[in-house]
């Protein structure tokens, strides 16, 4: 007797579940070695009255860097868009605009890519200047990095610079302190001061609250650490993306914020560039997060947003899954595939 579908449909199931576990732990056994992840974002709004036109702006696509090589993108939305464009905003970032003209009742947006991750190189925190020279450098800016970088030291919509901030961020800022040491004591402190708590915040929970109530989200840490160094004038962006539900580099460890989209920082070291920095989960960030965009603050960078003409009320629901890829499944390395592509030519 043959095995009937579901069956079928649950042993594929395992077999991936399996393949995935064994890839994530031959990524665990080699810490420099880069890892490539299969990532799916999932994000559904169901609305009480019909919509009849919508325009929306998505920020989904991962973005190319010197640690990250995006293969391959696809972005599946539900209805047919009447128009879609995409371009760079003012950060670089990929932005994908599309507008629907059909009356409908819900809309889903899938995307849907495979990106390979390496770790950077991290400086030694000990070694790097310290913190007030770094505030004099950028805020006498005459070099075009310095210039880019010091856009990122004013307050924001999402950031606002209060008192009451400084002073959280005074005690990891003693005079003298390397920048990257002082961050780190910061890190280590709103992660060990503050409760994850989903229940806690919305994305329009001032920042002022968070701070009385010391707990939130991803969002809500990423904009309490970049006030925090923008207070005393050291540049600091919001970025956005995705993490793996646990470390690679301890894999009993679980990383808080893997089941939507993730945040963390970027702080600005002169002649060593932007240095990522996780406060959710107290860690520089390495091999498990994807980058997606950055921005002075989630307003820049938010996944998916959009004005519409009826709706109603409406229920959002997002699942996000970072998977890593088995070997066989990898996409080639890049001078692979150009190779590839000039054959392809000839």
């Amino acid at each position: 007797m043959s095995d009937s579908p579901l069956h079928t449909v649950l042993a594929i199931q395992q077999q991936q579940r399996e393949e995935v576990a064994a890839a994530a732990k031959a990524a665990a056994a080699d810490p420099t070695a880069p890892v490539t992840y299969r990532v799916t974002h999932e994000t559904r709004y169901d609305y009480t009255q019909p919509v009849t036109i919508s325009h929306h702006l998505a920020h989904l696509r991962p973005r190319q860097l010197a640690t990250q090589q995006v293969h391959s993108h696809r972005l599946t939305i539900t209805p047919q868009p009447a128009t879609t464009a995409e371009r760079r905003d003012y950060f670089g970032n990929s932005a994908f605009t599309f507008t629907l003209e059909e009356t409908h009742d819900a809309l889903a947006v899938v995307a849907d890519s495979l990106v390979t991750v390496a770790p950077p190189r991290l400086p030694d925190p000990a070694r790097t200047p310290p913190w007030e020279g770094v505030r004099d450098l950028v805020r006498d800016a005459r070099r075009r990095d310095l210039l880019d970088a010091c856009q990122y030291t004013f307050e924001s919509p999402g950031v606002p610079l209060l008192p009451a901030v400084k002073a959280y961020a005074l005690a990891s800022f003693p005079a003298g302190r390397p920048l990257l040491a002082a961050v780190l004591d910061l890190t280590h402190r709103i992660h060990g001061e503050f409760k994850y708590d989903p229940t806690a915040t919305t994305v329009a929970t001032p920042l002022a609250d968070v701070l009385k109530a010391r707990r939130g989200v991803c969002q809500d840490f990423a904009h309490l650490q970049i006030a925090c160094l923008r207070s005393l004038g050291l540049p600091a962006r919001y970025v956005s993306g995705y993490v793996l539900t646990r470390s690679l580099d301890e894999i009993e460890k679980a990383l808080e914020g893997g089941d939507a989209s993730h945040a963390w920082i970027s702080v600005y070291l002169p002649d060593g560039g932007w240095v990522d920095v996780d406060p959710t989960n107290d860690k520089l960030p390495t091999r498990e997060h994807v980058t997606i965009a950055w921005g002075r603050d989630f307003g820049d960078v938010s996944p998916l947003k959009g004005v519409m003409m009826g709706g109603g009320a409406h229920t959002v629901s997002v699942g996000v899954t970072v998977a890593p890829v088995p070997r066989k499944d990898a996409a080639p390395p890049r001078q692979q595939q150009q190779q590839q592509q000039q054959q392809q030519t000839q």
